[in-house]
Formats: C-alpha cells, structure tokens, sequence
C-alpha cells in the first residue's frame, strides 16, 4: 500500500510538471549547499524552480501524465529544475553553471511531450531567449515596413521628377 507522503508528493510533482513549460534533470552530486543555493537563486531569477525529489516519485508523475518515464536518466542523485516561465532562459542558467561548475552534470530533461538527452538541453540553452527572440522579429517587421515606406514615397518623387523635366524641355523649345 503506498505511503501517504509519497502520494502526496507525487501529487506535487505532476502539479509542478503540469505548471512548466519544460523540465531539466541534473546531478549535483558534489555540489556544497552554498554552491546548490547560488543554483537555485539563478533559476528563479530565470523564471524557473529547482526541487529535489525521489527518482521513482517522478517518474510516477511522468507516468500518469503520459510522459517519457526517463528511465535512463532518473538513475542517482537528481535535482529538478522546473521551467515555468521560458524553457531556455532556465537551460541557459544550468549550461552556464555546468560550465562553472564541473560537478553539476546535466543529464536531459522532458519539453512538450518529449524526451531530452544531455545534448538537446544544451543546444536548447544555446537558443536566444524569448525576448531576443521578439526583438529580432520586431527588427525584421521595422525593417521591411520601412523598405515599403522607400519604395512608396519613390514612386512620387520620380513622377515630379519626370514632370518637372518634360515642363523644362517645353520651356526651352
């Protein structure tokens, strides 16, 4: 008969998958509890959370929302990085602190529906944020609104132009 805690918890845990936008799993192994606080302090300010929670818990959370169980990552010590604001601002801050911090390994992670080995969250972390992302967008709608703008108000300019030159051709004959 299962525990009353961990039903519990694995009705926290398909709540916090149901609320993100993507899941990251890690090894911390190693890291000192100051180092796992300056990691979870870089994932809220990205919009995110990082829980630690039992392997077999989560993976009867993915189980019963119709998820990938992992089962080839959720081996060993895991923490949880929930993506609840943009899934690649929370993946930008894991790279970057694997990047500082060997012992902080990225093992995958689930987005949409779909399994993510080590190698998909880091080229999702090398994606540009969301609000780059509109930015560019934003640029390249400027830009051609303006190249249209050009291209009307020359198409005046060059009728006035024609005219004033057959008006001065008149004049001289």
């Amino acid at each position: 008969m299962p525990n009353k805690n961990n039903i519990a918890s694995v009705e926290k845990i398909t709540e916090e998958l149901k609320a993100a936008n993507a899941m990251w799993v890690v090894d911390y192994r190693g890291l000192t509890v100051k180092e796992a606080e300056v990691l979870r302090r870089a994932v809220r300010e990205a919009g995110g959370h990082m829980n630690v929670h039992k392997n077999t818990l989560v993976k009867l959370a993915l189980k019963g929302l119709d998820q990938p169980t992992l089962d080839d990552i959720l081996a060993g010590p895991s923490a949880f990085i929930f993506a609840d604001g943009d899934p690649v601002a929370a993946a930008k801050v894991v790279k970057e602190y694997a990047k500082d911090n060997e012992k902080l390994v990225i093992k995958g992670g689930v987005m949409e529906g779909s399994a993510l080995t080590a190698d998909d969250v880091e080229a999702i972390a090398s994606l540009p944020s969301r609000e780059q992302l509109y930015g560019q967008i934003a640029g390249a709608i400027s830009g051609m609104a303006r190249g249209l703008a050009v291209a009307l108000s020359g198409l005046p300019r060059g009728l006035a132009v024609a005219t004033a030159a057959v008006a001065e051709q008149k004049d001289a004959a």
